[in-house]
């Protein structure tokens, strides 16, 4: 496999690099900006610095882009201004980054590697508030922010090159990742940030009773869906819910979150009003079409992945 993953020194990226790189002639090339704003880092990377072709750059350079996707067969999309509050801050930043620089790959792919395929990472928060008691790919879409909104709008770029050009594009909406060379930032997913709190022995803040429901999907079983939905022709051309199906209140997440890495707290605290006006509430979402087509279903449940993830933080003495 000749693979090009762009946004390889972030979170979701820095694990799939790793996990293509255990594939038999894997030839990985990774293309990230490092920029600060994204909290992309270099040192996601350094374990396998030589084994990979590095190249700091971003989506904009149109011939740059035009040269990494030249020859590859497979391209994982990982790039994207991932925060919820951060989008409303700079919502023009954050259509740079996730609308037109995945335009640009979509039509430097289209004139130049059309027999590529293109897996492309999007989120579950493309749907806003959940209606219903179970989300599955007909649910309606009415995102609450910028970002949410400019996923469902690259969703549809890589739906349209399909039906127009060909193009072999697969779309996977993820929800609530977590694992390790997560983001321990608020604004960058809210699991990720309470696994930093609680290695680092603080006190994890939960909005309100904290009742709400999530999915949890722990970022190894993210990455295999990657890899499987590469290989998948009937996946081509539409977007797909790939979660777990273990659904936790957000208050018991945190509470297992301390339970399993023996360190930190849990405190409950009030709303700040800006979440609070683009919270989704609960949603229990499905991932039966995508497991209808392909064989993938999530190996690790919350406090296996958790376990796994101490186990890496431990290994790196962070």
């Amino acid at each position: 496999m000749n693979a090009l993953v762009i946004g390889g020194a972030g979170f979701l990226g820095a694990n799939l690099v790793r996990r293509l790189l255990a594939e038999p002639d894997a030839s990985v090339t990774v293309l990230d900006f490092l920029d600060p704003f994204l909290k992309s880092s270099i040192e996601n990377l350094r374990d396998v610095w030589g084994r990979i072709r590095f190249v700091r750059g971003d989506m904009a350079d149109d011939p740059l882009i035009a040269e990494l996707v030249r020859d590859k067969s497979v391209i994982f999309n990982c790039a994207a201004q991932t925060s919820h509050p951060l989008s409303l801050q700079d919502p023009l930043r954050d259509a740079e980054i996730n609308c037109i620089g995945t335009l640009k790959v979509l039509e430097a792919v289209r004139q130049l590697n059309p027999k590529a395929v293109v897996v492309y990472t999007s989120s579950s928060t493309v749907i806003g508030r959940a209606e219903g008691d179970l989300v599955d790919e007909k649910h309606g879409e009415r995102p609450l922010d910028i970002y949410s909104a400019n996923k469902g709008v690259a969703e549809k770029y890589h739906r349209i090159y399909h039906r127009v050009h060909d193009l072999k594009t697969v779309v996977l909406r993820f929800a609530n990742l977590y694992g390790p060379y997560g983001k321990g930032f608020p604004e960058f997913g809210f699991l990720n940030y309470f696994i930093h709190l609680a290695w680092s022995g603080k006190t994890i803040d939960v909005f309100g009773a904290g009742g709400q429901t999530r999915n949890v999907l722990y970022v190894e079983d993210a990455v295999e869906a990657m890899l499987a939905a590469a290989r998948e022709p009937k996946l081509y051309g539409e977007a797909w819910f790939a979660a777990h199906e273990q659904h936790l209140s957000v208050i018991e997440i945190a509470r297992e979150i301390v339970r399993v890495l023996e360190r930190g707290a849990v405190n409950q605290v009030e709303w700040p009003e800006t979440r609070k006006r683009i919270e989704i509430d609960s949603v229990r979402i499905s991932s039966e079409a995508l497991r209808s087509v392909m064989a993938w279903r999530p190996r690790y449940s919350f406090a296996e992945g958790l376990e796994r993830t101490r186990r890496v933080l431990e290994g790196r003495g962070n």
